[in-house]
């Protein structure tokens, strides 16, 4: 499973139990990577695990945001790891060599490097515009993406990203790009799906 495309982050309201339609609409406008992301009270195993095989009825790699033991008792294909996560060689040795491990590397293309070098399959930047789930993340430019591509991992863009500003960071390398509040936030989350998912087969 690689990523790539539309690489959709779940909102609050996904993790509650009637948010099973919200992430099957994501599905269906043509998300290609589902990140659970879901902070307190969190998710329970079981709702965990509901969601992992909606993403895989679909074909696509469901990752847990943070939470090794999570993904673990989930079933789910991966994690992503922050700053003050759990270190990728951990992960790493808890969730298996199959495992996809992503890192957020912010606006900070030495913290890449080094996560490269630690084994991360993909790297995470942002935000590259303003952004109404972290409206104080250090803001990284475009050009940052295109100096990652030496690194030889997909690279996802993250941060205040819309249909219409999308277009300039895949133009940069950027192989996926990440959303929250632009799907979920959305009266019409398929369609908004379709919309970001637009951009890569028109970049083909």
């Amino acid at each position: 499973m690689k990523i790539a495309g539309l690489y959709a982050i779940t909102d609050a309201a996904c993790c509650r139990p009637e948010g099973l339609a919200r992430v099957r609409a994501a599905l269906s406008g043509g998300a290609r990577v589902l990140q659970l992301r879901c902070k307190a009270p969190g998710l329970t195993v079981d709702a965990a695990q509901t969601l992992v095989a909606a993403g895989h009825a679909f074909g696509i790699p469901v990752l847990i945001n943070d939470d090794v033991e999570l993904a673990y008792a989930a079933g789910a294909d991966g994690v992503h790891l922050g700053r003050d996560d759990a270190t990728v060689e951990s992960a790493r040795a808890r969730l298996g060599p199959r495992a996809i491990i992503g890192a957020s590397c912010y606006a900070d293309l030495d913290r890449a490097r080094d996560m490269a070098a630690r084994g991360a399959d993909y790297l995470a930047f942002g935000s590259f515009y303003p952004s109404r789930t972290k409206p104080h993340a250090v803001r990284a430019h475009p050009s940052l993406l295109s100096a990652a591509r030496p690194l030889g991992r997909p690279l996802v863009a993250i941060g205040g990203i819309l249909p219409d500003n999308g277009r300039a960071l895949i133009a940069a390398g950027a192989s996926a790009l990440a959303v929250v509040d632009g799907i979920f936030g959305h009266s019409d989350i398929e369609g908004a799906c379709r919309a970001y998912q637009q951009l890569f087969e028109e970049s083909v």
